[in-house]
């Protein structure tokens, strides 16, 4: 659409309405993956997702929790993969950060389950840790609760 299609689209809606009346929360976080049975084993054990719905080249898991967005897996032979490169530091993010109470325990866990894990940052209170799944899509998990998460 275009900009003045826009306008004229939320004109005839009658006014009174907001992105805010839309967009209420994430739905799902969308993962590139090279095979999709050995990937979504690897979310339910090492995650504790649980499989909402398996096509023959896709997924949905979720933690079936009010809220919380579901992970679509979806097979593909494309090599991209989620991660970016902060340019101001050097640093390489996910896309992706999956909440834990304990980040020590957890990057323990992984590393027993032969995961490839990141060294765990603190900042006070607040810290996480970066891992990669079986396609090397970089992940991570922070103890951080954003406002409107409890």
């Amino acid at each position: 659409m275009m900009d003045t299609e826009i306008n004229i689209y939320y004109q005839n809606l009658g006014g009174g309405y907001s992105v805010e009346n839309f967009i209420l929360r994430i739905s799902a976080i969308e993962i590139p993956v090279s095979n999709l049975e050995s990937s979504i084993n690897w979310y339910v054990k090492l995650l504790g997702l649980e499989v909402q719905y398996r096509g023959s080249n896709d997924a949905m898991l979720t933690f079936n929790a009010i809220g919380v967005p579901g992970i679509f897996l979806c097979q593909t032979e494309d090599n991209q993969r989620l991660q970016f490169v902060n340019t101001s530091n050097g640093i390489t993010h996910s896309v992706v950060d999956f909440y834990t109470s304990n980040l020590e325990e957890f990057r323990n866990y992984l590393i027993k389950q032969g995961v490839e894990v990141g060294k765990l940052n603190m900042n006070s209170d607040h810290g996480g840790f970066g891992f990669k799944d079986p396609d090397g899509n970089f992940l991570s998990a922070c103890n951080a609760i954003q406002r409107g998460q409890v």
